[in-house]
């Protein structure tokens, strides 16, 4: 038995390991042991101690209506600097494109009720502390009611059996693996409900 938290928000943007520099970015589909393991922190704070560990979320889940390309403007690491030259302006300054994910939906499983409705009473991001997604629905499933959830998952796994999907800041900059996963149609209509 799974105790379900549907989270869901507006926009959400996932970005991908290899996009340091890129001038468009698209929105990463599927979420890294990092990245489930920084949102468990966030909301079992008393975890914070214990590094490179998954121990309350035990599945998730994740479908969006669409990608919008949004314009973003961005600097140099050393910060905004400015000057003129031959009586024009120039600035350290660039623009990029990010394809943000529209209408997300979150679902995160959990093996106890009680961790379930903790995490119902809190707000998750999925990478940038600005895309909120809010708490909407939780229940309980069966693990086969939950294998029909549409959308994208990135089951966690070695090199022998995975892709490379980053480094996980959580455990030394060790490499992560998974295998990615998509059930029914990921890309959902805005009628839709799943």
């Amino acid at each position: 038995m799974y105790y379900v938290v549907k989270y869901s928000g507006p926009f959400g943007f996932i970005k991908p390991w290899t996009a340091v520099r890129d001038s468009e970015t698209f929105s990463q589909q599927f979420l890294t042991p990092s990245i489930i393991e920084g949102i468990e922190k966030k909301l079992f704070p008393e975890l914070l101690d214990q590094d490179g560990i998954i121990q309350k979320i035990v599945r998730h889940r994740i479908n969006y209506c669409g990608i919008d390309v949004q314009q973003e403007r961005t600097w140099s690491k050393g910060g905004f600097e400015a000057k003129c030259e031959k009586g024009i302006y120039k600035t350290n300054m660039g623009v990029l494109g990010r394809g943000v994910m529209l209408n997300p939906n979150l679902y995160l499983a959990f093996s106890n009720e009680s961790d379930a409705q903790m995490a119902f009473t809190q707000t998750v991001c999925l990478c940038r502390n600005e895309d909120l997604l809010f708490p909407e629905v939780m229940e309980s499933t069966t693990i086969e009611e939950f294998e029909q959830i549409n959308g994208f998952e990135l089951l966690f796994t070695d090199e022998k059996t995975g892709f490379k999907v980053g480094h996980n800041r959580f455990n030394k900059a060790s490499e992560m693996f998974g295998e990615l996963i998509f059930v029914g149609n990921p890309i959902r209509t805005t009628d839709a409900i799943s």
